[in-house]
């Protein structure tokens, strides 16, 4: 798996706003779903908005953030979002009561 930190300055949004904006846009993840990514988490904090995106392949995400992809995101929210990368080997997932780790049945 590979993981994708998005990170928007951004004022926090009051709860109601943040649930709001992100059933607007939670279809075109759902969408992404046939391009590989698996989970996507909306962040909503003091130091911004953004999300934590959970993907099959480094290749799946970095075919989503795209430099149009960034002008949108800054366009949509007055600010340039960034994109932090990381490779994902091993997983606790206490709702399975499983560690998961790549490769690994």
């Amino acid at each position: 798996m590979f993981i994708a930190i998005v990170q928007i300055p951004m004022t926090k949004r009051p709860r109601d706003a943040a649930v709001e904006a992100a059933r607007k846009s939670a279809p075109t993840y759902t969408a992404l779903g046939a391009k590989g990514l698996v989970k996507k988490y909306y962040l909503n904090g003091e130091a911004g908005g953004g999300g934590v995106y959970l993907w099959e392949s480094e290749s799946a995400a970095r075919a989503w953030y795209t430099p149009e992809w960034e002008t949108r995101m800054a366009a949509a929210f007055g600010a340039k979002p960034t994109v932090t990368y990381y490779d994902n080997h091993v997983v606790v997932d206490n709702e399975a009561g499983k560690v998961r780790v790549e490769g690994e049945s």
